[in-house]
């Protein structure tokens, strides 16, 4: 067996967040010369401060302007350059990598992911709202620059992983694996009462409380079913949602002959981003294995969408198409951050979603013009702003 023939100068977009940081362990522990150029993060000053002198990139940026003094005051005498505010962490996105991380969370990473994806580097897609809001023209973005994407969100990565591209058309279907959340035995009159902190203690996976929130209401499966349909060129009536609690099987990949191909791991992100990293070679470290004899039985359950609405209102804006998507993620994110601030209820959250959507497409609010980004800006921005109306006043009646 050959060397690895690895990517070796990295950018890590959202370096302090938990793929950020899984990333970065990963890089770690499999060993190898990696130059880091440039690490990206939020808020997170000290957290970022600590990579930086650890890994000693060309640049830390801070997207929060105000904490740039901080930044540079930790980083003083290192000889890393520090950056701040939304046009350094989209210039540093723009440095010459061979592998971005995309990781920013929310819409904030859609230009950044964009800018990287132009310099025709490997992008490792974690973001979810990149390809929610701009798929069509991210990938075509990626096919003109030479580069490519590969997801790292789990579910994705498990259909990247057996997706025939040679049998393309031979594939019936895209099944994405849900957890189901913590409510996910839960009565709908129990969850119009669910707390912030119950809502963000994820059965399996170790995550920032809006994606923990998100995996509560499984938006963050609606979300996948778009990025998928997008990923792998699917019509939306071939993409669906099986709950699985284990986490096991990440997603399945349906054939006409009646044949399921799945991917299977343990519950750690460092896997699909080794699976990014290294493909299509298979990057050798301490990954935890699946042994199959100790991880008890695998069950798996149709989602109840009147429980679970948020499914049912992805599949709608999938269809919808044009800004749709990007609505409804701008809205989403409204809301679930009004949830995490307890000025709504637990399904005030997909109810605030489906009355956005609503008022907007009425509205004519979802086409647009002028390029991607800025269509989905304008739809972005356009969502927050009847999104936030709507959390001012509670859709209260619609909680039970």
């Amino acid at each position: 067996m050959g060397p690895l023939s690895l990517p070796r100068k990295v950018t890590v977009l959202g370096s302090t967040g938990s793929v950020g940081v899984s990333t970065l362990d990963l890089l770690e522990r499999a060993g190898g010369e990696v130059e880091i150029v440039a690490l990206v993060a939020g808020r997170n000053v000290e957290k970022l401060a600590e990579q930086a002198l650890k890994w000693r990139p060309a640049v830390a940026v801070i997207e929060d302007e105000a904490a740039l003094p901080a930044l540079r005051e930790r980083l003083a005498g290192s000889g890393v350059r520090s950056a701040g505010g939304p046009a350094a962490v989209i210039e540093a996105a723009a440095m010459e990598a061979q592998w971005v991380m995309s990781a920013i969370v929310g819409v904030a990473g859609l230009a950044p992911t964009l800018a990287a994806t132009a310099t025709g580097a490997i992008i490792a897609l974690a973001n979810k709202e990149s390809l929610v809001c701009a798929g069509p023209e991210l990938l075509r973005i990626a096919k003109l620059a030479g580069g490519m994407v590969i997801p790292v969100d789990s579910e994705h990565s498990a259909i990247f992983q057996v997706f025939e591209r040679e049998n393309v058309q031979r594939i019936a279907r895209l099944i994405l694996t849900a957890s189901g959340g913590p409510f996910r035995t839960w009565s709908r009159q129990a969850m119009a009462s669910a707390t912030r902190e119950q809502a963000i203690a994820h059965p399996n996976w170790s995550m920032g409380a809006k994606i923990s929130v998100d995996s509560a209401t499984m938006m963050n499966k609606g979300l996948e079913m778009i990025e998928a349909a997008y990923l792998f060129a699917m019509p939306p009536e071939r993409v669906d949602v099986l709950i699985h609690p284990q986490s096991i099987i990440h997603s399945m990949v349906e054939y006409a002959d009646g044949s399921t191909l799945a991917q299977m791991g343990a519950p750690d992100m460092r896997t699909p981003i080794a699976c990014a990293f290294a493909w299509p070679d298979r990057l050798p470290w301490d990954a935890p294995a699946l042994d199959l004899t100790k991880s008890g039985p695998l069950t798996f359950e149709t989602p109840d969408l009147d429980r679970f609405p948020a499914l049912a209102l992805a599949k709608h804006a999938l269809r919808t198409g044009g800004m749709a998507p990007a609505a409804m993620n701008a809205a989403n994110e409204v809301a679930v951050s009004a949830f995490l601030d307890r000025r709504i209820g637990f399904l005030d959250i997909a109810a605030t979603v489906a009355e956005t959507l609503e008022r907007l497409d009425a509205d004519g609010a979802l086409d647009g013009g002028g390029d991607a980004l800025e269509r989905a800006r304008d739809a972005d921005a356009a969502a927050r702003r009847v999104a936030g109306g709507l959390v001012a006043a509670p859709l209260r009646s619609q909680t039970a």
